[in-house]
C-alpha cells in the first residue's frame, strides 16, 4: 500500500476577519480529499485531470441547484498539479488537484497511561524534559544547545 498513488484535492478556504476597522480576507489551502488510485501512475494522472474538470467545491455544492454548471478554468502547472478556478453566480472558489505517491505510513501509537505513582512523581519533580527537535544532518543534535 505504500507504493500506491493518490489524488489530493485542496480547496482555498477564505475567511474574513476585521482588525483596526479593516476587512482582511485570509486565504488558506485545506486538504479536502485524499483518493487512493492504485499502483499505476498514469491512472492517477488521468484521475487528477478528471477531478480538476469535474470536482465541485463544498461552498458551491451547498448552494447549487439541479442543472447548474459553474464556470471553470483549469490550469495545468509544469509540475503536473492542476489549479482550478470555479465560479457560480456570485461565489467563486479555487482548488488544487495533485497526484502523490505514498512512501511512508505509520499508525498512531499512544503511550500507556501513567500510574498513580508516576502522576505523584511528576507533580513533585515537574514535567520531563522536552523531546529534542529534529535536526539535519544526523548527528548534529549535540551541537545544538
Amino acid at each position: 500500500m505504500t507504493a500506491d498513488w493518490y489524488v489530493l484535492i485542496e480547496e482555498d478556504t477564505r475567511t474574513t476577519e476585521r482588525a483596526d476597522g479593516k476587512e482582511l480576507r485570509l486565504h488558506r489551502w485545506m486538504l479536502t480529499g485524499t483518493h487512493r488510485i492504485g499502483p499505476d501512475r498514469t491512472e492517477a494522472v488521468a484521475a487528477a485531470e478528471d477531478a480538476a474538470l469535474r470536482y465541485l467545491p463544498g461552498l458551491l455544492a451547498r448552494h447549487a441547484r439541479p442543472g447548474d454548471e459553474p464556470a471553470r478554468h483549469a490550469l495545468l502547472t509544469q509540475d503536473g498539479a492542476w489549479v482550478v478556478w470555479v465560479k457560480q453566480r456570485h461565489r467563486e472558489c479555487h482548488i488544487r488537484v495533485t497526484t502523490a505517491r505514498l512512501v511512508h505510513a505509520r499508525e498512531e501509537k499512544e503511550a500507556p497511561p501513567k500510574s498513580l505513582k508516576e502522576k505523584f512523581r511528576s507533580a513533585v519533580e515537574g514535567p520531563p524534559p522536552a523531546a529534542r527537535p529534529w535536526a539535519w544532518p544526523p548527528g548534529d543534535e549535540a551541537d545544538q544547545t
